[in-house]
């Protein structure tokens, strides 16, 4: 039985696998005005939005 159980997770996590393939994490880094040093910011962004995250 526990075969069984492990196939029935297996087929759940495919579809959370093949969903979580669309999301990419981004580090951008980001200038201080006062003091010009660097700071990161980082975010979870779906693929088709990476640009518009990295160009604000």
């Amino acid at each position: 039985m526990a075969k069984q159980a492990k196939t029935a997770i297996k087929t759940k996590d495919q579809k959370a696998a093949a969903e979580a393939k669309n999301w990419t994490k981004v580090i951008k880094a980001v200038r201080s005005p006062k003091s010009g040093a660097y700071t990161f910011k980082e975010a979870i962004v779906h693929k088709d939005k990476i640009k518009e995250f990295l160009g604000h």
